[in-house]
């Protein structure tokens, strides 16, 4: 495996690619029950809290129904010795619609197995989009924290 590479997941679920994004946009119901501010459009800046971890972000590009990213403007990640390892990545969501699936192909460029956090932060994700995500767009339903 290329240590550099970008922690990447996909699934495909059972809506347009519209109500996807606008199911990834409701970061409380499926990721971080503490959610404060937007993460719709553009320029939207919203935070997550897990306890005294904490993540800052704003949206950096969106491309209605096709892609958004999240840029990391800030963080505290309370279980790792590197506590602003996230800021300065990004969580990249592109979606593709086909035959009335989408599928979601997530990126967090920046988590690569060379960093800190990428053991404990790679299962979290995939559980969060897998478990979470998943459920949430398909069931209307998500599990988050």
């Amino acid at each position: 495996m290329n240590k550099t590479q970008d922690f990447n997941y996909s699934i495909t679920v059972n809506a347009s690619a519209k109500e996807t994004m606008k199911r990834i946009s409701e970061v409380n119901q499926w990721w971080a029950k503490d959610f404060k501010g937007k993460a719709a459009k553009l320029n939207d800046e919203f935070s997550v809290y897990f306890g005294d971890t904490f993540v800052d972000f704003k949206i950096s590009e969106a491309i209605p129904d096709k892609k958004i990213v999240w840029l990391v403007t800030d963080c505290n990640l309370g279980w790792i010795k590197a506590k602003k390892e996230w800021k300065g990545t990004e969580c990249i969501w592109n979606v593709t619609e086909k035959d009335g699936k989408t599928t979601i192909d997530f990126t967090h460029k920046g988590l690569t197995p060379d960093v800190e956090c990428y053991e404990s932060c790679k299962p979290g994700w995939t559980h969060h989009i897998k478990d979470s995500l998943q459920k949430l767009v398909n069931d209307g339903k998500g599990f988050p924290e």
